[in-house]
Order: C-alpha cells, then sequence, then structure tokens
C-alpha cells in the first residue's frame, strides 16, 4: 500500500468514517444501459431529475472529466434500536433511522470537505466532493471501490460493516493506487425482497420506487395511491424494512458519531402530537433535520395514513381539526384516516356535511370513495 492511500486512510479514520476505498474512474456502458431501463419503465416515479441527468448519471467521467480518482467513504449511522420492534406502537410514528438526527448532508459534506483540504495541500491536484445530490450513482461506484455491493434490494451492503452507512464521494485529479472491486455475496437470500409490505421489488436487483415506501413518504409530493396507505402503517418518514431483514447487518454497529445518535423525541414520537404541528411548530421540531426538506404538508399527509392505520379513536378529534387545512393533500388524507377510524354512519354524517364545501376535486374524490 503507497504511503499516499495509508494517509488517506488514517485521515478517513479520523474523521469517523467506518470504510474507505479507492477506485479509477472510468466509462461504464452496463451502468448507462440499467439506468436506461430502470428509467423507461417508469420505475423513478416523479422524481424527474434523474430522467434529467441521465447521461452524467450513466458516466462518472462526463460529470468531471478531468477527474481521475474517486475516493468512496462510509459514515455509520446505525443505532441501538430494533427497526421492527417500533413498527407494532401503533400510536407513535416511524421515522427511518437514517433521519434520527442531523441531516447527514450537512454532516458529511463537512468531513469529506477537510479529507478534501488535506488530499489537495498533499497532492497539489484539485478535487470536488459530494454527497448524493450530484448526478452520480454512489452505489455503483462504491461496488467497483470495494466498498460494499449491490444487493437485492438495489442498497449498498458490506460484509464489514453491513448496510447502515451513508456514502460520500471525493473525486480527485490525483492517481491514486485503487482497491479491488466487491463481489456480490447475496447467494440465495431473499430475505430483503419478501419482507417489503408493498412489493417494491418486481426482480431480485430491481427496485420500482412507485410502490417504494420511502420514496411515497419522501420524494413524492401528492396524494399517495389508497392502495399504499394500508401498508405503510406507521411509517411517517422512509423505510428501513429490507435493510433491517438483511443478515449481513449482524455486523453493523452503533454509529459513534454523536451528531446521529437518535434523539430520544423521534425515536417513537406520538401521533397525537405530530397531528397538531403548523409549519412553526414542524420547522421547529427538525431544525437540521433531512426531514424538514419534504415540508410540512407533505410530513402531516403521512402521519395522517399512520393515524389511521393506528385504529385509535382518541385521535379522531385531531384528524377532523384537519379537514380545514389549507392543504389540499392534507385534508384529503385527513378524510381517508376519518373512513378508518369512525363507524360508517359517523362517517357517513360526516360526509354530508362537509363534501358540497370542500373544493379541491380531489379530497372530493376521497369523500366519495373512503
Amino acid at each position: 500500500m503507497s504511503a499516499l492511500r495509508q494517509a488517506i486512510g488514517e485521515r478517513a479514520a479520523g474523521e469517523g468514517f467506518s470504510a474507505v476505498r479507492i477506485v479509477r474512474l472510468a466509462p461504464d456502458p452496463l451502468q448507462g444501459e440499467r439506468l436506461g431501463g430502470f428509467l423507461a419503465q417508469g420505475r423513478h416515479g416523479t422524481m424527474v431529475w434523474l430522467a434529467e441527468t441521465a447521461a452524467r448519471r450513466a458516466d462518472p467521467t462526463i460529470l468531471w472529466p478531468e477527474a481521475r480518482t474517486a475516493i468512496v467513504l462510509a459514515q455509520s449511522y446505525g443505532q441501538d434500536l430494533d427497526p421492527f420492534e417500533r413498527l407494532h406502537d401503533k400510536g407513535t410514528g416511524v421515522i427511518s433511522l437514517y433521519a434520527l438526527n442531523r441531516d447527514y448532508h450537512d454532516l458529511v459534506k463537512g468531513k469529506l470537505k477537510r479529507i478534501a483540504q488535506w488530499l489537495k495541500h498533499r497532492t497539489k491536484k484539485e478535487i470536488k466532493v459530494f454527497v448524493d445530490t450530484a448526478p452520480l450513482m454512489e452505489k455503483p461506484l462504491a461496488q467497483k471501490a470495494g466498498l460494499g455491493w449491490q444487493g437485492k434490494h438495489t442498497n449498498l451492503v458490506s460484509r464489514d460493516i453491513g448496510s447502515w452507512f451513508f456514502i460520500g464521494t471525493i473525486f480527485t485529479e490525483a492517481e491514486i493506487e485503487p482497491d479491488a472491486a466487491e463481489v456480490d455475496h447475496c447467494g440465495s437470500c431473499r430475505a430483503c425482497l419478501d419482507i417489503c409490505p408493498t412489493g417494491a421489488f418486481p426482480a431480485p436487483y430491481e427496485l420500482d420506487a412507485r410502490r417504494c415506501i420511502s420514496y411515497l413518504t419522501i420524494e413524492h409530493d401528492g396524494h399517495i395511491d389508497a392502495a399504499f396507505r394500508t401498508a405503510m402503517g406507521n411509517r411517517i418518514y422512509g423505510c428501513d424494512d429490507c435493510l433491517a431483514a438483511c443478515p449481513w447487518n449482524k455486523f453493523a454497529a452503533a454509529s459513534r458519531e454523536a451528531k446521529l445518535t437518535a434523539r430520544a423525541e423521534l425515536v417513537a414520537p406520538p401521533l397525537a402530537s405530530l397531528l397538531q404541528l403548523d409549519d412553526a411548530g414542524f420547522r421547529a421540531l427538525f431544525t437540521a433535520s433531512a426531514i424538514k426538506r419534504i415540508g410540512r404538508d407533505r410530513f402531516i399527509r403521512n402521519v395522517l395514513i399512520a393515524a389511521g392505520n393506528s385504529g385509535d379513536a382518541l385521535l379522531v378529534p385531531q384528524v377532523t381539526a384537519l379537514l380545514d387545512d389549507p392543504a389540499a393533500t392534507v385534508r384529503a388524507m385527513a378524510v381517508w384516516a376519518l373512513a378508518q377510524l369512525l363507524g360508517e354512519p359517523d362517517f357517513a354524517r360526516l360526509r354530508n356535511e362537509r363534501m358540497s364545501a370542500e373544493a379541491d376535486a380531489d379530497v372530493r374524490r376521497e369523500w366519495e370513495t373512503a
């Protein structure tokens, strides 16, 4: 191992990264072919930016032609929590483990910038850093670097640290000794595929985002198809099921990064409290959190679906109050939630009182079909 390669590993460890691997940048026609197939089938849903940046995503050398090497790093966000246990308490909401504290974009990027500045000083070569926001397909690149492999759920898995980790990438013009690519170790296991509540995997190694709870609760803006609402349970931001089911996560450890340790108030937040959040309250609760990105209305939409799935009639007053919410998506999900929580006579009475005064066509449709 070269002195530079060893020094990069030491710097990465000093910043709290769990692993670091290096790969030479080169075009990969197969990567573009797979992305093209995904987009052609419409499996990206409303994530139009994936199609708009497809050419750059398909070939990392287009993103920065002068770059020669990618340094790919893993930042653990594992928690001392059982992801499945929280699903049983229907009166509380479940937030994906990665979002239980600080927004990882800012945290990881800060660490990458410190390493990159040191590397630029040492090599006299230009650098760029990426954390999930650039048109870069991090997971295929990470597999080529040897950080892990894309499992049947399409997420990255490591034999050493499982899959509870973020990926950060540094591009540099410097030529650095690369690592060997990782190979697939899923074998005949289907745990991640079989546990998906909404059947989001048409086949091993294929994801249809339009059926994925993480996509539906985070990326999808608007009404969530009624076919998926019951399966969402009390998941209000993301879904960890396919990751939690993976046997390789027996090697995962809780993150040592204090800023990623779960905030107590977000581990099992009561739905009754969340339903009362206005925009200011939402922003205050999720300051510096990745959750703030989706906005209050989309979040309350998710919470209302969880309320409808709770079977808790004590939530009816909070849900009913949201029938007058300014956001149509919120009003629509309040209608659906009440249809689940009220008996037919009470819901029919409410429908007669409310539906004629509703101006939004989608909300009226919820009244008609609930």
